[in-house]
């Protein structure tokens, strides 16, 4: 469902994602690991079109997202690490707007917000302004926002920042949900906890190249069989990326 194909985004002399090559499954929950700077930002600005890649291809479904980006944007849902939202309409105005942004018809619209400000436990709230929101309600709004068309694909740039621990558990299970009824996720996240969780492969960018990717029994050996957690598993392959690049 996901294909990055030689990706490189350069930045005059900084290159900040080479030559990357990535295939995500459909219903694969797939977790974007790297220190800061590593380049996963970047990539993800590539892969929904706010950027251009220097050279590659994206294909989202098998559609190019520079050849064919409305029908590439149609099947994907998007949760940026910093996402807009009109403060000055209520949570189901909101995503009334979103969804006509997509084409979504009315009757349609009239089943799916209602499913989604329950699935997020925004019923409540739905008539109130989100200026009026906290800030984990305004995640879980727009993360209602990126599925109200119901994508085959979901991408995702740090879901969990400022979530409380119920609202990060209500996402945990819903992307567990999408990905068995055959939604890809793709997840970029700085915790390695979640990733740990919830994904069932993880790739690690570092300096902007993948420099591993598998499940954790093939993220464990290629640490040379270091064991304990992800964590532990993460440190160690960053290191002797770091250690082969000063040499």
């Amino acid at each position: 469902m996901i294909q990055l194909i030689n990706v490189t985004k350069r930045y005059g002399q900084l290159t900040a994602v080479d030559g990357l090559n990535l295939d995500v499954k459909p219903g694969e929950i797939f977790g974007f690991l790297g220190p800061n700077g590593a380049g996963k930002t970047t990539t993800i600005r590539v892969m929904m079109g706010v950027l251009r890649p220097t050279t590659g291809q994206v294909l989202l479904g098998g559609y190019d997202i520079e050849r064919e980006p409305e029908k590439a944007k149609s099947i994907a849902g998007f949760i940026p690490d910093r996402p807009f939202i009109y403060e000055k309409l209520s949570g189901r105005e909101f995503l009334h707007f979103v969804g006509k942004l997509h084409h979504v018809e009315t009757a349609r619209l009239q089943r799916r917000i209602p499913e989604l400000l329950d699935g997020l436990e925004l019923t409540q709230w739905k008539d109130e302004l989100v200026e009026s929101y906290s800030h984990g309600m305004k995640q879980r709004l727009v993360v209602c926002a990126s599925l109200i068309h119901e994508p085959g694909i979901l991408i995702i740039d740090e879901p969990m920042v400022g979530m409380d621990p119920k609202g990060a558990r209500t996402l945990k299970d819903l992307f567990r949900f999408l990905a068995e009824n055959g939604t890809t996720v793709f997840l970029s996240t700085h915790s390695i906890s979640v990733a740990e969780e919830v994904c069932h492969r993880i790739g690690i960018i570092q300096q902007g190249r993948l420099i591993a990717c598998g499940t954790m029994a093939e993220l464990y050996r290629q640490a040379n069989g270091h064991s304990g957690n992800l964590e532990s598993v993460f440190l160690e392959l960053t290191r002797q990326q770091s250690a082969a690049a000063a040499e």
